[in-house]
C-alpha cells in the first residue's frame, strides 16, 4: 500500500504531530510513504496590498500517477484503490484503462472531495463517510519494535 504526502515545514506543531503519524503509517501498517514537497507561495490582496505565505503541494499527484502507472505495467494490481478527488489523475487513469483493459481503478472520495469528472472514467466510485473515516483510525497508541511509544496527539482525539 502506498501513501503520498508532502512534508509540512515552518510550524514545529504541525511537524511534530505529522512526523507521529507517518513514523505510525510506517510500523504499524507498512505503508510506503512517498513525499513531494511545498513550494513557497506568496499570495498579494489586490485590495489591500497584503501579502502572506500560501505554501502550495507538489509533486504528490505526479507521484501517485507514477506508481499507478508503474503497478499497472508491472502487473502488481487488478484492481487499485485510490481515495483523492483529484482531477489532475484523470490522466493516468484514462491510459491505465486504455493499456490495460481487464485492469480497474475505484476511487474512494474522502469527506467534501467528491469529483464529478473523475467519476465518470473509473470502474467504480464511493464516498468515504465521516464515521468510516473515525472507525478507521490508528490506535491510540503504538509502540514500535524498538519500544519507543507513538502516541496520538490531543487535538486528534
Amino acid at each position: 500500500m502506498n501513501y503520498f504526502t508532502a512534508r509540512v515545514r515552518n510550524s514545529p506543531e504541525k511537524e511534530k504531530r505529522q512526523n507521529t503519524y507517518l513514523e505510525a503509517l510506517e510500523h504499524f501498517s507498512g505503508i510506503r510513504i512517498t513525499y513531494g514537497r511545498f513550494q513557497p507561495n506568496v499570495i498579494t490582496c489586490y485590495s489591500c496590498g497584503h501579502s502572506y505565505s500560501s505554501p502550495n503541494e507538489k509533486m504528490t499527484d505526479v507521484n501517485i500517477a507514477s506508481r499507478m502507472l508503474v503497478d499497472a505495467f508491472q502487473d502488481r494490481f487488478d484492481t487499485a484503490f485510490l481515495i483523492s478527488g483529484d482531477t489532475d489523475l484523470i490522466p493516468p487513469i484514462r491510459e491505465i484503462k486504455s493499456n490495460f483493459t481487464q485492469k480497474r481503478v475505484i476511487v474512494g472520495f474522502p469527506p467534501g472531495r467528491h469529483n464529478v469528472s473523475l467519476q465518470k472514467i473509473v470502474s467504480a466510485s464511493f464516498i468515504i463517510g465521516r464515521k468510516k473515516l473515525l472507525d478507521s483510525q490508528l490506535p491510540d497508541e503504538i509502540i514500535k519494535p524498538d519500544g519507543f511509544k507513538l502516541s496520538r496527539p490531543i487535538q486528534w482525539s
